[in-house]
């Protein structure tokens, strides 16, 4: 078999929304396009940008993380043979298939929530349907409606679905908060990973920290789940619950995990030297990683590595998953456990 892409993206576009169901049309997102040259913010890339989308009253960059080593229509799956052409010229088997709009905060509404996780998830089952060995999906849980979240989910693990969404802050919530106690038992049930993708749910923390680039506001919050998680021994609730932190690198790992045992010995308490693998934790690392640094803490089971195939930021590798093998940086065992065999325990795939 070849190698997993444990992060891949498709990037909404305006058919996403044709999804809707119509007693949510009132919520449906639109496109406006910026003609005035006085005022250009700039994409990732160092591109103008100029489209932005209208969501809940509210604009929201459509450009600003787009990679134009992918064509468009692959991004955007209108040509999904396309795709999968060049999954095939990248020597990838797969690819897991994240969100890009839903990795910033969206809306508050709950009934808008709700409209658009159903469109999303609905149009992610009709790409699925068209390569299912080759296009596993993570769903979108809808929040703010608790109470909804169960019929969505078994809707979504019914129809190719291999992990659920969430960022490193929700609702304004940390994820050892209750309030996602019955989605993490769902999950559990499900056989389900919790994808925690570089992001966050916060309008508040989303405007502080809203032109650094994305650190801040999208990959601390991952860093500091998985430090929130582990002290609160929240795994330890879903024994057979698996946890991934995708697209943050790996180089942190030393410093967190360090840390947590420095907090557990002040508790009387030790951490184990195999923290990931007892906690069912598995870390996306990159290319440009110290892997001979990191795999001591991580563990040679519990990496794996993605793409970030569509985006453009400083986690985007289009040609990781081949590098990481080519380049020799692990040994070749151990790259074959990163590229295939722990993403597949990870998404259950």
């Amino acid at each position: 078999m070849g190698a997993i892409d444990a992060d891949a993206h498709v990037v909404e576009c305006e058919k996403t929304f044709e999804y809707l169901e119509p007693e949510f049309n009132d919520y449906k997102p639109r496109v406006m396009i910026q003609k005035s040259d006085d005022v250009v913010q700039l994409d990732n890339e160092g591109l103008a940008q100029r489209e932005y989308w209208v969501i809940d009253g509210r604009l929201q960059p459509k450009e600003a993380n787009i990679g134009h080593n992918t064509a468009k229509e692959a991004r955007e799956m209108e040509d999904i043979g396309g795709r999968l052409a060049h999954m095939d010229e990248l020597g990838i088997d797969s690819q897991v298939l994240y969100p890009t709009l839903f990795l910033r905060p969206i809306t508050m509404d709950p009934t808008a929530e709700l409209a658009f996780c159903r469109a999303y998830n609905r149009w992610l089952v009709d790409i699925w349907k068209t390569a299912p060995d080759r296009l596993p999906w993570v769903a979108m849980p809808p929040l703010y409606s608790m109470d909804k979240v169960e019929d969505e989910i078994r809707f979504a693990k019914a129809n190719g679905a291999c992990g659920v969404f969430m960022r490193g802050l929700e609702c304004d919530r940390r994820l050892d908060n209750p309030y996602f106690f019955p989605l993490y038992e769902l999950a559990e049930e499900l056989d389900l990973a919790i994808g925690l993708h570089a992001g966050n749910n916060s309008f508040q923390l989303n405007d502080v920290y809203g032109q650094e680039g994305g650190f801040a506001r999208g990959k601390l919050p991952v860093v500091s789940a998985f430090h929130t998680l582990l002290m609160k021994e929240i795994p330890g609730r879903y024994p057979k619950l698996r946890w991934g932190f995708i697209e943050t690198s790996a180089q942190w790992l030393p410093y967190v995990i360090n840390d947590i045992s420095l907090r557990f010995k002040r508790r009387g308490k030790r951490l184990s030297d195999t923290v990931l693998a007892e906690n069912n934790f598995y870390v996306t690392c990159q290319v440009t990683d110290d892997l001979d640094h990191v795999l001591p803490y991580a563990g040679e089971d519990n990496l794996v590595i993605g793409t970030d195939y569509g985006h453009a930021d400083t986690s985007s590798e289009i040609e990781a998953l081949r590098r990481i093998k080519d380049e020799g940086k692990v040994p070749a065992a151990v790259a074959d456990k990163i590229l295939e065999a722990n993403a597949r325990v990870l998404y259950g795939v």
